[in-house]
């Protein structure tokens, strides 16, 4: 069951990574219900590695 959480945990943690949220997130899809909740919100969601920079930034 460790290895298969793992191998869960890891890609999920990488996209909430690269689509600008805390990869910590990717723990989340661990919890039953909790994970749908997850996959939605990072498929709807606006991400905040997507938003433009501005140069003060």
């Amino acid at each position: 069951m460790l290895v298969i959480a793992i191998v869960a945990v890891i890609p999920v943690w990488r996209i909430c990574q690269r689509a600008g949220y805390p990869g910590w997130l990717g723990f989340l899809i661990l919890i039953p219900m909790v994970n749908l909740a997850l996959l939605y919100f990072i498929a709807f969601a606006d991400w905040p590695a997507d938003k433009p920079k501005t140069p003060n930034e």
